[in-house]
């Protein structure tokens, strides 16, 4: 018994007049007789009953366009995606029955130079795209992968990702390990699931291996290390050496989100770059089989605006521009339109491949190359292509922020950094800044900036390891710290970037053979700034202030309600943008700044509620001592200044400014 599905029947016989496709893997051609149609039908539209059931409103997504996209191009229907099923599957039918689901995974290949992520990955892989196995003419020539290299592995579904039939497809994303290619690194990390930590077994952890690690970290949820090149360990000690790096491994990844993660040792090609390809690797099918069972179904939406990272761009004579990527958010089908805001340009899609498997559909996680015509591959090395007008160029931002606990050194105000927004790394100076401190405990939402309530200007990234001088000559043990902090970014040049995206601060100016963590903060952008002059038009609405604090002292008594007060002001100041602040005296009387005395900068101040006995008897000894003084010799003078220096009465006016404010106006509470 065959079922109808009536749907997706309409749609085909609306496009029969079209050009004939590619469908999966394979070239269907049809004629317009009513025997080519009827074969076509059959083979792809009278579904088997069970098929129906399963995956029947599976085949197109919702809203009005189908799989393929437009009504004129019925075959396209035959890609299609379980909308209904798992978070990140896809269903891709060739003529006939429905074809077992595939769910695509990104997995990243990570390491120090010269450890065999390209070998393992290559050893690893069922299909290379065309940016796989460092084919480029300049890695082969320097003997060195110097860009992203993407391939796949096709492999059975494993149980725990669902019932049924259906492939999982590991994309691979091999990353350059060369220390100088770290805004490479840090761009492939952040389209991955799972990452693959590759440790030479020979010589363990070294410093980009570090700074892949905390890429990942930053980056992915799950791990797993590959101890590779273990052919290189005398057969003999071979199982000792690996047990001993194994542990040396687990003890370093204590303290981070991947304790306990799977550790495999393989040789993924034995004897070495030179070595005939009929030498079989050792270990990979045990690799697979643990990169199986901790494959996750990653989350997918193929809601909101389409937004695809693009990491290489290039020609294809007589086809058009191709440029290759992995799908951020949203999804794309055929004739849909697709901008390239840095340029400003919006072109159609032409056509789209899955390693090498044309598609007229993809949703985000996948990997896909995405044909236009009449645009120039050397405008494009690499960037950001979106549904029209959803992206926008911004000259700052506002970011959350975390540091990063390897990095040393203090991240201060006003210092620069290497800012890295997706695959774009520009330089930005920083301002951090912190809720008020009587906020600092306070429950702060995600992912959200409330631009009501004020914030405290930082000189530095409040952290354990730093403690501000103030808190060093009080010898204060514990600090007290912020549950959130922001940073205020200023880009040397324009970025586009989406909202919420991940960003990344770096020293990467730093000497790579120091060894050192380079990396030194990530947060998530909260808020852009469009306009160049954001200055003027978007920072008034930022409501960062700094704690302003001056210390004078009381010189003399003036009457009951009134002193004279000194060393507050430096002479030049404009005493009368100071009248009407509050002081407070040490001596615990509150004041009023009523105006300048002289020249000198002494100031008066009225006591509204009069001065204690106390103090007034402790300001007019010391106005005698100072007359004494004045009248005996030199050696009595420094005496008297002594006894009166001992117990002065102070003067504190305490205010605050926010550093936006045109006006520059004080604000007291």
């Amino acid at each position: 018994m065959r079922a109808v599905n009536a749907t997706l029947l309409m749609r085909v016989l609306a496009g029969f007049a079209a050009t004939p496709v590619e469908v999966g893997a394979r070239d269907v051609r049809w004629s317009r007789s009513p025997r080519g149609l009827a074969a076509f039908l059959w083979d792809c539209v009278f579904l088997p009953t069970a098929a129906v059931a399963g995956q029947g409103a599976a085949l197109l997504p919702p809203g009005a366009a189908a799989a393929g996209g437009t009504a004129a191009a019925g075959p396209a229907l035959l890609q299609g995606r379980c909308w209904d099923g798992p978070a990140g599957c896809s269903a891709v039918m060739a003529a006939g029955p429905a074809a077992p689901r595939v769910l695509n995974v990104n997995v990243g290949v990570l390491g120090h130079i010269d450890s065999g992520k390209t070998a393992l990955a290559r050893a690893l892989s069922t299909t290379g795209s065309t940016a796989a196995f460092d084919r480029a003419p300049q890695s082969r020539a320097r003997g060195i992968t110097l860009d992203l290299g993407f391939s796949c592995l096709r492999t059975a579904l494993p149980p725990q990702l669902g019932p049924g039939p259906g492939e999982l497809q590991f994309t691979l994303v091999d990353c350059p390990g060369h220390a100088s290619l770290i805004r490479t690194i840090i761009g492939g990390a952040q389209i991955i699931d799972l990452m693959m930590l590759v440790i030479d077994v020979t010589k363990g952890m070294q410093t980009q291996s570090a700074e892949c690690l905390v890429i990942g970290q930053i980056a992915c949820q799950k791990m797993v290390v590959v101890l590779n090149k273990i052919d290189l360990l005398p057969e003999g000690k071979r199982q000792s050496a690996i047990e001993k790096m194994t542990k040396k491994m687990q003890k370093t990844l204590e303290n981070t989100k991947f304790c306990g993660c799977p550790i495999v040792a393989v040789a993924a090609k034995p004897g070495g770059p030179e070595a005939p390809e009929s030498e079989n690797p050792l270990g990979v099918s045990e690799l697979i089989e643990v990169l199986k069972s901790q494959a996750y179904l990653p989350s997918r939406d193929p809601s909101g605006h389409f937004l695809m990272a693009v990491d290489h761009c290039f020609s294809i004579k007589g086809q058009g521009t191709v440029m290759t990527g992995t799908i951020l958010s949203g999804s794309v089908s055929l004739g849909d339109n697709v901008e390239i805001p840095a340029l400003k340009v919006t072109k159609k899609v032409k056509s789209m491949q899955m390693f090498h498997t044309p598609v007229t559909y993809a949703m985000q996680g996948d990997r896909v190359g995405i044909c236009v015509t009449q645009f120039d591959p050397k405008l494009l090395e690499r960037g950001l292509i979106c549904t029209p007008e959803s992206l926008h160029t911004i000259h700052a931002a506002i970011i959350s922020l975390k540091k990063i606990q390897y990095f040393r050194g203090a991240l201060q105000t006003k210092a620069k950094f290497h800012i890295t927004v997706g695959h774009e790394t520009v330089m930005g100076r920083v301002m951090f800044f912190s809720p008020a401190p009587a906020d600092f405990n306070e429950e702060i939402k995600e992912n959200v900036f409330d631009f009501e309530k004020d914030y405290l200007y930082q000189e530095e990234y409040l952290s354990k390891d730093s403690v501000s001088s103030e808190n060093k000559e009080n010898d204060q043990a514990e600090v007290q710290l912020p549950r959130q902090q922001w940073a205020l970014l200023e880009f040397e040049k324009p970025v586009t970037c989406p909202k919420l995206c991940l960003v990344i601060g770096s020293k990467l100016d730093t000497d790579i053979h120091a060894n050192t963590c380079r990396l030194a903060f990530h947060g998530v952008l909260l808020q852009g700034m469009e306009d160049k002059n954001y200055m003027e038009t978007f920072l008034p609405k930022l409501k960062v202030y700094k704690l302003k604090h001056k210390e004078g002292q009381v010189e003399r008594v003036i009457d009951d309600y009134s002193v004279i007060g000194r060393s507050l002001f430096k002479k030049e100041t404009n005493i009368q943008i100071f009248v009407g602040l509050k002081v407070k005296l040490s001596t615990g009387e509150d004041g009023i700044i009523d105006g300048g005395f002289g020249q000198s900068g002494k100031f008066k101040i009225r006591i509204p509620d009069g001065l204690k006995p106390d103090t007034k008897m402790l300001l007019t000894v010391a106005s005698k001592k100072k007359s004494k003084a004045g009248k005996g010799d030199t050696t009595k003078e420094d005496e008297s200044s002594k006894n009166d220096s001992a117990q002065p009465v102070t003067i504190s006016l305490v205010f605050k400014r926010y550093v936006f404010d045109t006006q520059k106006k004080m604000i007291q509470s």
